[in-house]
């Protein structure tokens, strides 16, 4: 964005719908229903690697044009703006009919580049971040393990020092857009006779360093978005280390703060409340009192993640630290989508099952089939109500006999 332009709120507003009108047709142009509600979608790898694609391209676009990164300092590549701006942006934005958008995508510009900004060396940031913020590269999230998933501190993936670099070892899984990403944001365990929130590192890892493999994961949805990754005496220099030997643990607590904060915030994953109220006005033989009450049972759930939402946007304005309250946004979300998928259930009937003749709820099942999903990914329910519990209401912590013992003492 160009310093010519006006910094203003109602300005910059009129400039954005210049901007957006030249190039995007109206979202209401088809004058068709809204009927994509997958949390998960059912793609090939081409369709989905074209939606990644397209998705990254738009997010180039507003960056080269200076609305990627609206709040960023200009001296990292953004506009210096205020939240106020990039709200309205995403205001306006909503009115046109913008690329799908991907995990993958919200992955790099939203978790990492930020994480890189809070806790990347100055070669990193100069290297990367301009890199990312536009999607000229993209980045997968390696943290889960088999054996180390709600409970990320127990992560086994093995970094071993030699010479300058480090050789690694080990396995992820559950890791969202594996196969199209060029680099990914790597927990290993780095010194296994410390404490297994100590002894971490992370690193940002090049995709094609060899010795790095991939393999699709089928989800019942459908789809193959998730994957296994496998890292076998993988070479890696020390340039490529984010935050101290040892200190990973406090870059993986930032990524996932913006992680769960934008899980509190998210729009546009499975169906939303308005697409649920429009299944229930086209099918009111479906409704009864015990529908009718689980009806507003959802619009209730997405009104109190609405004020959380806020709430966490009103701290954001004053400048705070993202904190715990991207916890309890994240559980919002994650039981609406629940309730939104059980009501969505009992509309359809039967026909979730099955597609008769094109025009019924079937597509429902998309999101029914997906949301149980996200009461894990990004931290469980559990997580979630333990963080809650400690940093929220100030509740003692659970105990844990084992906090003090070296990693390497764990019981498996």
């Amino acid at each position: 964005m160009s310093d010519s332009r006006p910094a203003d709120l109602s300005g910059f507003v009129a400039d954005c719908e210049r901007w957006l009108s030249d190039r995007l047709p109206p979202a209401d142009a088809t004058g068709e229903p809204d009927s994509d509600v997958a949390v998960f979608h059912s793609l090939s790898h081409e369709a989905e690697a074209a939606l990644i694609r397209a998705a990254a391209d738009w997010q180039a676009e507003k960056f080269a044009a200076g609305y990627g990164a609206l709040t960023w300092p200009k001296e990292l590549g953004g506009s210096g703006l205020s939240p106020q701006h990039e709200r309205a942006f995403a205001a306006v934005e909503k009115r046109y009919a913008v690329p799908a958008d991907h995990e993958l995508r919200r992955i790099t510009t939203n978790l990492v580049a930020p994480t890189l900004r809070d806790h990347g060396s100055a070669l990193l940031q100069e290297r990367y971040l301009r890199r990312f913020l536009g999607c000229r590269a993209l980045v997968c999230q390696l943290f889960s393990e088999p054996g180390a998933g709600s409970d990320l501190a127990s992560v086994a993936t093995q970094a071993r020092r030699v010479g300058d670099g480090w050789v690694i070892n080990g396995s992820k899984v559950w890791v969202s857009g594996a196969q199209f990403a060029d680099y990914g944001l790597l927990l290993t365990r780095s010194d296994p006779r410390q404490p297994k929130h100590l002894g971490i590192t992370a690193f940002l890892l090049p995709m094609a360093t060899p010795g790095v493999s991939v393999r699709p994961i089928r989800q019942m949805s459908g789809g193959t978005s998730f994957n296994e990754v496998f890292l076998d005496d993988v070479e890696l220099d020390d340039e490529m280390r984010i935050g101290d030997v040892d200190g990973g643990w406090t870059v993986a607590l930032a990524m996932l703060t913006y992680e769960r904060n934008q899980s509190g915030s998210k729009s546009g994953v499975g169906g939303s409340w308005d697409q649920l109220r429009d299944l229930a006005l086209s099918r009111p033989h479906m409704m009864d009192p015990v529908t009718r009450d689980c009806l507003v049972q959802a619009y209730i759930g997405e009104q109190l993640r609405d004020v959380t939402r806020r709430r966490a946007e009103a701290a954001r304005q004053r400048g705070d630290t993202p904190g715990p309250e991207g916890s309890l946004g994240k559980l919002l979300w994650a039981t609406s989508l629940a309730t939104i998928g059980r009501v969505a259930s009992m509309l359809a009937g039967p026909d979730l099952v099955a597609e008769v003749d094109g025009s019924g709820p079937y597509f429902w099942n998309a999101h029914v089939l997906g949301a149980p999903g996200f009461r894990i990914a990004g931290g469980s329910d559990e997580i979630q109500r333990n963080i809650i519990g400690e940093r929220i209401l100030g509740l003692p912590k659970e105990p844990d006999p084992y906090r003090t013992a070296a990693w390497s003492d764990l019981p498996r």
